[in-house]
């Protein structure tokens, strides 16, 4: 779900450090707007909406938008902003306008000889090669002018695209020798909280406790009154603005953007949560993209959700297996078996802690162990430790050091509109027996099964589904670390050709803290080259 921005910076700019128990998974992460307006349930077969329709697509030609650049506020590193007005919903053109804040930093046009602009925005060649006998790509060797611009997005949602690049400066360097880097700060996730420049809707952004999960139809009925109370609070700020923040939604606002740019095709990065609306512009806009790449992402283009939530809940049993993989070899062989006995326990009884009224179940364990199993060996020693500790019947050595003592998840606006939701109490019931018996020692704790209890009773429908993506796509990229990597292999073995970059290690995206993966990305968004299949870094 949404992190705030301290935590987005820390899990992009930290040196390949994964989520620690003090935090849940990233389950969250954007909108469009779908053909159907019916709620999409979480045991179903999502079919693959229609092309963008004349109506709801931004105005095409040189005209539909000018952009007056100006420098940023507070800018220290030589940013440039402007304004772009655009509908609040894409449904109605003429209707309302918000306010989208670009910034940009145009290119440098280092040393390194740039790639022609019709290198940069026409057709990719993924077969042509310049890599070098390690396996990195060479530096670029076309002639040319600048290489038009990649449009980069961070995730969260509601990370602020100028905020962090102005934070970030040192990511772009070499990328920004040939291409302008253009970012944008999402609608809706605007003040103080997000630091967003674009029109925000009005809200307390509050983080909850991810609920237990509903006993029966009583319990059902409760949780979605209680999350539409929640929901109410914000809607009634802005409800116009408050139904138009899918993913889907942020993908028309990045067409309107390369239009006002003047770009003939799209150079995306996304990273993390923006990874949907990547994908959601992929299946709006096939013809437009140029090169896309998606790092550290989730699979939101499958047309069978209920075979996606298994996969992830298999992806977390490896983290915990690794773990007990270690373990075997590292003075902490009775761990394993400690923690299956625990887990049984807590399903019956909490296990208490020290610390005043907080008492974890086996919910609630699975997802702070998986915290810290995702670490890596940074992590292992402490989460034995923890297990070891709590099957004595103290858990105190879970409690998070800082912020919320169970796991949580912030005001769901975006990712409501996204992500399917269940129906009523048999569909969780037949979802949560499935994703048990995919994990037995993880569960459904931080798979989308969880995540989107909080969507329960939601005011406002799925209005962007997930869905196939088209075949007419040119071949993407990928990238990512332990779990995020294949569902990356998951959702790009789609679209013919496409590479997914592969860490063999805990982190959260590549780009900013891996030398190789970036390498391969820059070249792949100037020269449209992608790396060999199955690349490591």
């Amino acid at each position: 779900m949404f992190k705030p921005l301290a935590l987005t910076l820390a899990l992009l700019s930290a040196a390949a450090q994964p989520a620690t128990a003090t935090t849940t998974a990233t389950t969250t992460a954007t909108k469009p707007i779908a053909s159907s307006t019916a709620p999409a349930t979480a045991g179903s077969t999502i079919p693959t909406p229609p092309r963008e329709s004349a109506t709801a697509a931004p105005p095409e030609g040189p005209g539909a938008a000018t952009l007056k650049w100006q420098p940023c506020p507070h800018d220290k590193i030589g940013m440039e902003c402007a304004d772009l007005q655009v509908p609040v919903n894409w449904q109605k053109p003429d209707g309302r306008k918000i306010t989208l804040k670009l910034g940009r930093l145009k290119a440098t046009g280092g040393a390194e000889a740039k790639p022609s602009r019709a290198d940069a925005q026409g057709t990719p060649n993924p077969r042509k090669s310049t890599a070098d006998p390690g396996g990195r790509p060479s530096p670029v060797k076309a002639a040319g002018d600048a290489g038009g611009s990649v449009l980069v997005a961070y995730g969260g949602p509601g990370g602020p695209g100028i905020a962090m690049t102005q934070s970030l400066p040192h990511w772009w360097a070499e990328l920004r020798k040939t291409m302008d880097i253009v970012t944008w700060d999402t609608r809706g996730y605007g003040g103080e909280q997000f630091q967003g420049l674009s029109t925000g809707l009005p809200c307390a952004w509050t983080r909850i406790p991810i609920a237990d999960f509903p006993e029966d139809d009583a319990d059902f009925g409760r949780l979605s009154d209680t999350n539409r109370g929640y929901a109410e609070a914000c809607r009634l700020k802005d409800p116009e603005l408050f139904a138009n923040m899918s993913s889907a939604d942020h993908a028309r606002d990045m067409e309107a953007i390369r239009q006002a740019l003047g770009d003939d095709k799209l150079n995306y990065y996304g990273a993390s949560y923006a990874g949907f609306y990547g994908q959601s512009y992929a299946r709006l806009f096939p013809g437009r993209v140029r090169t896309m790449v998606l790092d550290g992402t989730l699979n939101h283009s499958t047309a069978d959700w209920s075979r996606e939530l298994e996969e992830s809940a298999r992806s977390n049993e490896r983290s915990m297996r690794r773990f007990f993989t270690w373990c075997a070899t590292n003075g902490c062989e009775d761990v394993p078996g400690l923690w299956r006995r625990l887990i049984a326990k807590a399903d019956r009884t909490p296990i208490p802690t020290k610390t005043a009224n907080v008492a974890y179940r086996t919910a609630d364990l699975q997802s702070f162990a998986l915290g810290l199993a995702r670490q890596g060996v940074q992590g292992w020693p402490r989460l034995a430790q923890a297990i070891r500790k709590a099957s004595r019947g103290d858990a105190s050595d879970f409690v998070p050091s800082r912020g919320a003592r169970y796991p949580d998840q912030a005001t769901p606006v975006t990712e409501c509109t996204d992500w399917p939701r269940f129906a009523d109490h048999k569909e969780l019931t037949a979802a949560l027996s499935r994703l048990r018996k995919a994990a037995p020692d993880t569960g459904a704790a931080n798979t989308l099964a969880s995540a989107t209890l909080g969507c329960i009773g939601w005011p406002v429908p799925v209005t962007n589904p997930p869905a196939a993506l088209p075949k007419s796509l040119p071949p993407l990229l990928g990238a990512g670390a332990w779990g995020e990597s294949e569902a990356s292999e998951r959702l790009l073995s789609q679209v013919p050709g496409s590479v997914t970059i592969h860490h063999d290690g805990p982190g959260h995206t590549l780009y900013g803290t891996n030398p190789c993966a970036r390498d391969h990305i820059n070249h792949y968004l100037t020269t449209g080259t992608l790396p060999p299949p199955k690349t490591h870094c």
